[in-house]
């Protein structure tokens, strides 16, 4: 992991957070998340530097990730080394927006007779 990825998963790793427990570098589909948390279904991403800010990679990454009710939360390496706590406070208030959320209606295709 880099530091900026140590620095948060100090702060995420073993339920710690508001409650919630997150796994790092959790496999989805084709993607590796940096840190996933299955209830509420939040992926927290940390971009380094070479990461551009409209790169479709990661506008297709996103899309992917939502599109499986996931709520994809980014943060830059630079954020989290220089105001972790404001971080962390963003994503409070992003995981608690996650669970007053309704729950998506699943279509009738994928219900069971």
């Amino acid at each position: 992991m880099t530091e900026p990825e140590t620095r948060i998963w100090l702060a995420l790793r073993a339920g710690r957070f508001e409650g919630v427990k997150f796994r790092r570098q959790k496999v989805i589909g084709q993607y590796i998340a940096d840190f996933a948390a299955n209830e509420p279904r939040i992926i927290v991403e940390i971009d380094g530097h070479t990461h551009d800010v409209n790169d479709p990679r990661d506008a297709a990454r996103t899309r992917y990730l939502t599109e499986r009710g996931c709520h994809v939360v980014r943060f830059t390496n630079g954020d989290v080394m220089t105001n972790l706590e404001g971080v962390l406070q963003m994503l409070a208030m992003t995981l608690s927006e996650a669970r007053e959320a309704p729950l998506p209606t699943l279509s009738p295709e994928g219900e069971r007779a």
